[in-house]
């Protein structure tokens, strides 16, 4: 370690905080205020607000994480913000109308994006920007999501009430699975083994077999004290160990917590109003939820499944990830 480097870091102990140049990075979409928040991982603290596009939306990090790729809705395109200078560099029109969610492979050469005015998926070259093709699926499709091995696209259709799992090869639809009223989020288990699809209004969540490409089970959620209606799962993430799921409620204003063998919900974690979407830090410590309607970030703590802080970001906070930092 360098001596410059090596006084910094003693300073930063302290002082009780460690240097921001070890910390990750939390991307946070803001969609009323047209930025993406910046949050030091470890101080808590805003790093930066980027300006984007009109509306931003649904967000990804590549693998390579040098990039932080943004759908702006309003503006018709993706807004690819460089990771080290914190900046837009470059946007991509070929995108699609509309575009609400997207998902990246894991590769890292491909986009697929979900265009929710026109019921098309497209797929772009990530490279260049170019839409490769546009797939046809349901009506206001938004939920995206690439299985492990890169094989299947799964998007989600909230006016169809379906999941479109699709051969990433082929580019063709293989199965239109009936799920429940305005299907959300598609994110697929850590051996690919399953996708599980959530389902706001219709308040569960439907764990699909991706082999057989049929619905196994479908979980609900039940509050003592919390109208049915509010249960309303949206975002969906899985422990790095794959054996608790985090699902957001939504109106209900909790994250729950699902063992994924017993399929047995152990826990509701309150969070801040109307959370949305979640993103696990990479070591698999901590769960950063945003909350749309309180313009936070909770973070919540894997081990305890305890909320431990609420984060100030930019208004209605919808997407989130993360960007790790070599300690």
């Amino acid at each position: 370690m360098a001596k410059t480097t090596t006084r910094l870091f003693v300073a930063s102990l302290m002082l009780g905080t460690a240097p921001s140049a070890f910390a990750d990075k939390i991307f946070v979409s803001n969609e009323r205020d047209n930025t993406v928040t910046v949050v030091d991982s470890d101080t808590l603290k805003v790093v930066k607000s980027i300006k984007t596009g009109k509306r931003p939306r649904g967000l990804v990090i590549t693998p390579d994480y040098k990039e932080v790729i943004v759908c702006i809705g309003d503006d018709n395109r993706l807004d690819v913000i460089d990771t080290e200078k914190l900046e837009v560099m470059k946007s991509y029109p070929a995108s699609g109308p509309d575009p609400e969610l997207l998902a990246v492979n894991h590769k890292g050469d491909r986009l697929y994006v979900a265009n929710e005015d026109d019921g098309l998926v497209t797929v772009m070259d990530r490279a260049t920007g170019n839409a490769i093709t546009q797939i046809p699926v349901g009506v206001e499709p938004e939920g995206m999501a690439v299985s492990p091995d890169d094989s299947l696209v799964v998007n989600t259709s909230e006016q169809t009430s379906m999941a479109h799992i699709i051969d990433a090869k082929s580019n063709q639809v293989l199965a239109n699975l009936l799920v429940d009223t305005r299907p959300r989020e598609a994110t697929f288990t850590r051996d690919g083994g399953e996708v599980w699809v959530s389902a706001e209004v219709g308040g569960t969540v439907a764990i699909i077999d991706t082999k057989k490409f049929e619905i196994k089970q479908k979980l609900s959620f039940e509050v003592p004290g919390v109208r049915p209606e509010l249960m309303q799962p949206i975002g969906i993430r899985f422990t790095l160990d794959g054996k608790l799921a985090f699902i957001a409620l939504g109106p209900a204003n909790r994250v729950a917590v699902v063992n994924t063998a017993t399929r047995k919900i152990e826990n509701y974690i309150l969070v801040g109003q109307r959370p949305w979407h979640l993103a696990l830090k990479p070591d698999g410590k901590k769960l950063y939820v945003a909350n749309g309607m309180t313009n936070d970030v909770t973070v919540i703590d894997i081990a305890s499944l305890k909320a431990e802080k609420s984060v100030p970001v930019g208004r209605l906070p919808w997407g989130v990830v993360v960007k790790p930092e070599a300690k």
